[in-house]
């Protein structure tokens, strides 16, 4: 499971005007017009064109619950991809995003200061550089390891460092032991 990835994505579908659509036939009817194709949509599912076909003439009305799960997935991941971007463009150049985490959070400082990891909860607004680098790096394929740091990295300069105020010393925080994740754009 992804959670920052995950995250991003959730805050990203919030933007949405419409309902996706909630049927497995309605859904399965959206993938097979966006792929142009029932044998496209079938790899994608890893079910056989039959099946897809019977989903879209609502002869089959209720999926697996692990197929249910990977249509709503893949139907949410292509769904308003133009509101979806236009989020994207105005959390990276104007709004920023907004993180609300409960996770250890630990640091690594000079010797002789605190550097004790401890259980926090932060809702921290992060500036439009910040939601940009994680969006981009979303979109290249970064693992989530990698959103974990750009997400650590961002939180290292607003929140400890508060802009270059405060914690000049500070050289690395780390984000470990994830209770709570959510983005809002």
């Amino acid at each position: 499971m992804s959670r920052f990835g995950d995250g991003l994505d959730a805050a990203v579908q919030k933007a949405f005007t419409r309902p996706a659509p909630k049927s497995a036939g309605a859904q399965m009817r959206y993938l097979v017009k966006q792929l142009k194709g029932t044998k496209a949509v079938a790899q994608l599912l890893r079910i056989s064109q039959r099946t897809v076909e019977r989903y879209v003439k609502d002869q089959i009305k209720k999926p697996r619950a692990d197929l249910a799960a990977r249509l709503e997935r893949e139907v949410k991941k292509r769904w308003q991809p133009q509101i979806r971007a236009k989020a994207r463009q105005k959390a990276a150049t104007t709004d920023g995003i907004v993180i609300d985490v409960h996770a250890r959070l630990g640091y690594t400082a000079p010797i002789g200061t605190t550097d004790q990891d401890r259980i926090r909860h932060l809702t921290v607004a992060l500036p439009p550089q910040h939601a940009a680098r994680l969006f981009d790096a979303q979109q290249q394929g970064a693992d989530d390891d990698r959103l974990r740091e750009l997400t650590a990295e961002a939180l290292k300069e607003v929140y400890f460092q508060d802009g270059g105020r405060r914690a000049g010393s500070l050289q690395e925080v780390q984000i470990n032991d994830v209770i709570h994740l959510d983005f809002e754009l």
